[in-house]
């Protein structure tokens, strides 16, 4: 397996799982028996690097992993989040942000005991807070590295200059932010930022929430508890408009003989070397498909030529509804 780096010590697989939808928000979770032999396959092919968060269920995606990959502790990062004020009523959804340092220092301890470690490999903001200062907040990520609670402090969705504020205070090992073929506003300014500060990026629905993957078209049906159905982007109008992307990705992968998911995988990895995409399944079969794109090698022609077909498409519909929208990039 390749190996990359994620700031200036943390190394991971070069492809990362990223395990939301195996308990939340791509329609019913999946069998638990099946979801754990799933992560001990990927343990098994070389996948080292796992992203969960407390919100993800909520709880249950964290124990999910917390009782798959104990056997594997040594061989493994995880990487979990904290940010969002749950439903005081148990539900499933979120209801609010909150970072306050006291928070962080509850979610945090939480989080610990779900997963059955002793220390969070990389911890991160899943929304920044504008009700606190991120000063605050990576002030007090760094009061639980020094506890040896956590061992890397990382951000989601962060804009630029809360990126530079929080790395003032608490060296940030890695931005997650959504990037793909379909999303490529990170290359304006926030690519740039990373590199010149020497920070990882995690790139999250690098498949396009499946949509790259050429599996799905303005006709596919998604159950009712599946978000995506509530995405302006995977309205039946948008998805039959961003088709000629898929179309593109078929193209090339004829040329390659690999699939579209392995491009648009292969086309993130040749961006930057210190880039790891995180696509996540529940299918064996789509893990070792998604492990082969590292295998694909694209040459700087084929790079260009992607880039020019992908310019001149319009990509239709915005990533989130206007709530979710709010909270990204600040």
């Amino acid at each position: 397996m390749q190996k990359r780096k994620l700031g200036s010590t943390l190394e991971v697989s070069a492809l990362g799982l990223g395990c939301m939808g195996m308990s939340f928000a791509y329609g019913p979770a999946g069998d638990r028996d099946d979801m754990i032999a799933l992560l001990r396959a990927a343990v098994e092919r070389g996948v080292t690097f796992f992203d969960t968060a407390e919100v993800y269920g909520p709880f249950t995606n964290e124990e999910l992993l917390g009782e798959a990959l104990g056997p594997y502790r040594h061989k493994v990062v995880i990487a979990t989040k904290f940010g969002f004020k749950l439903d005081p009523n148990g539900g499933a959804s979120w209801v609010g942000l909150d970072s306050r340092p006291e928070h962080i220092r509850e979610v945090a301890e939480a989080s610990l005991r779900r997963l059955g470690i002793d220390a969070i490999d990389l911890f991160y903001q899943h929304r920044v807070d504008p009700n606190v200062p991120i000063e605050d907040v990576a002030g007090a990520v760094g009061d639980l590295i020094r506890a040896g609670k956590v061992k890397h402090f990382g951000l989601s969705e962060a804009g630029a200059q809360t990126i530079r504020r929080a790395h003032a205070v608490t060296p940030v090992a890695a931005l997650q932010s959504e990037y793909s073929l379909w999303t490529r506003e990170p290359e304006q300014e926030i690519l740039p930022t990373l590199e010149e500060l020497g920070i990882g990026f995690v790139p999250y629905s690098p498949l396009g929430r499946g949509f790259l993957t050429g599996k799905m078209d303005e006709n596919t049906k998604f159950d009712s508890s599946d978000f995506r159905q509530g995405l302006p982007r995977f309205t039946p109008e948008a998805r039959k408009a961003n088709q000629a992307l898929v179309d593109l990705l078929t193209t090339i992968a004829g040329h390659k003989k690999a699939t579209p998911a392995q491009i648009a995988l292969a086309w993130l990895l040749a961006q930057k070397t210190w880039i790891v995409p995180i696509p996540g399944t529940t299918k064996l079969s789509r893990l070792e498909e998604n492990l082969g794109a590292l295998e694909v090698k694209l040459t700087a022609g084929d790079l260009a030529e992607i880039d020019k077909a992908a310019a001149a498409i319009q990509v239709q519909g915005a990533r989130y509804p206007e709530k979710l929208q709010r909270i990204t990039g600040r």
